[in-house]
């Protein structure tokens, strides 16, 4: 049995083991993952239908999983020492408002699409950090969705770009959230050592090579403002106000990814100044993911880091998702020795920020940005060193990991 990750809670061995303490039995268990995932620019382009450049990371959860003989989803959180049921022939419809939300929803939609997903005893294992920004609950997905398709005798290889697709829809119809794509994307289709260029419209993508020397370091905030979840609606409401606005001028487009900056600047009398605002950093973040896909082809580490701090700046001041602790660790970062690159990363309002660093800086990248923060606001903030990973899979020895690319 593999073991799980350089940085996982419980070795392989160990989860077996804890799934047979709670289910009982002795049949075989099988052990599947996905990541979590952190975005290196393309914030709230996603469901403008635009280009985003996510990165899965080196946090994961993992799924013991066996099947049952009847039509129960049994599900177990390590982390929550919880566990609940579901019917897959009568709850469908019942979502409990509670994490199992996301596990149910994925079987459910696995159902609905012709999969044979029958009674399933699933052991839920994860060290994303709950609350960062990371799509812990996109990890979920795809790990249940993975682990019930192989259950089912189906091969999750086979299509990943409709499996993330499933998982989307498990989210967006069952658990409630208006998320876009790229979570569940990522999950699927992420690659060691590669960050992802996806156009969230055709779903094509591009694998682009990150830069040998450098890490991934993720500053988390530690704070989560409440006006997050009420004001990510609003943002989505205004651009597409934004973009019915200018349809008049610009029959063409169906939404803002279709607009060039110009364009835009040509027709702003159309917009309020607030809705031009959230305009323009939509537009203008769409065309710094192809320049940052173009700088990353081209090494062109300073073309790197100019686009991440160019994005910060426009979430900040035109999006207006950012807050002062996320401005606080850009602020501090990019006065530190070794950063390419320094931005928030999520929906904003709190979470993490996305730092490139040079990987002989890290260690004192790591103490000189906690110990400022924590000067700067009285919160220590915790600091994660990655690397990009893989995405979905089955840990059980003996299994297949062949793929099938699908990017463009």
């Amino acid at each position: 049995m593999k073991t799980i990750a350089q940085n996982g809670l419980i070795e392989a061995e160990q989860l077996t083991d804890l799934f047979r303490k709670q289910f009982g039995g002795t049949e075989d268990v099988r052990l599947f993952q996905a990541p979590a995932r952190v975005n290196l620019i393309g914030e709230h382009t996603d469901y403008n239908d635009g280009f985003v450049m996510p990165a899965a990371i080196d946090f994961h959860t993992w799924v013991a999983a066996a099947p049952r003989d009847d039509l129960l989803l049994v599900v177990h959180s390590v982390e929550f020492g919880e566990t609940e049921k579901f019917n897959l022939t009568t709850d469908s419809q019942t979502p409990k408002k509670h994490w199992s939300d996301y596990v149910a929803g994925v079987a459910f939609e696995l159902r609905n699409a012709g999969i044979p997903v029958s009674g399933a005893s699933l052991l839920v294992h994860g060290n994303v950090p709950l609350g960062s920004g990371l799509s812990s609950s996109a990890s979920l997905e795809m790990a249940t969705a993975y682990a019930l398709t192989s259950l089912a005798g189906a091969d999750p290889d086979r299509d990943r770009t409709q499996l993330a697709l499933l998982c989307q829809r498990a989210e967006n119809h069952f658990v409630g959230a208006r998320c876009g794509i790229m979570d569940q994307f990522i999950a699927a289709h992420g690659q060691v050592e590669h960050a992802l260029m996806l156009d969230c419209r055709s779903l094509q993508y591009e694998l682009l090579p990150l830069p040998r020397g450098i890490s991934l370091v993720i500053c988390n905030t530690m704070v989560k403002h409440e006006l997050a979840s009420g004001e990510y609606n609003t943002r989505r409401r205004q651009c597409e106000e934004g973009a019915a606005r200018l349809r008049g001028a610009l029959p063409g487009i169906r939404a803002l990814r279709d607009v060039r900056a110009e364009q835009l600047e040509h027709n702003a009398e159309l917009l309020p100044r607030e809705i031009y605002k959230r305009c323009r950093h939509v537009v203008t973040e769409n065309e710094r993911v192809l320049q940052m896909a173009a700088a990353l082809r081209d090494s062109n580490l300073a073309a790197v880091g100019r686009l991440m701090f160019d994005s910060h700046q426009s979430l900040r001041d035109d999006y207006q998702v950012s807050c002062n602790e996320l401005d606080a660790m850009v602020d501090i970062a990019s006065a530190l020795p070794g950063v390419i690159g320094a931005r928030m990363t999520g929906g904003g309002f709190g979470g993490c920020t996305i730092n490139l660093v040079e990987d002989d800086k890290v260690k004192t990248f790591r103490g000189a940005v906690a110990a400022e923060y924590q000067r700067r606001t009285g919160t220590v903030p915790e600091v994660y060193v990655t690397k990009a990973s893989d995405g979905a899979s089955e840990l059980t020895d003996g299994a297949s990991h062949s793929r099938t690319e699908e990017h463009a």
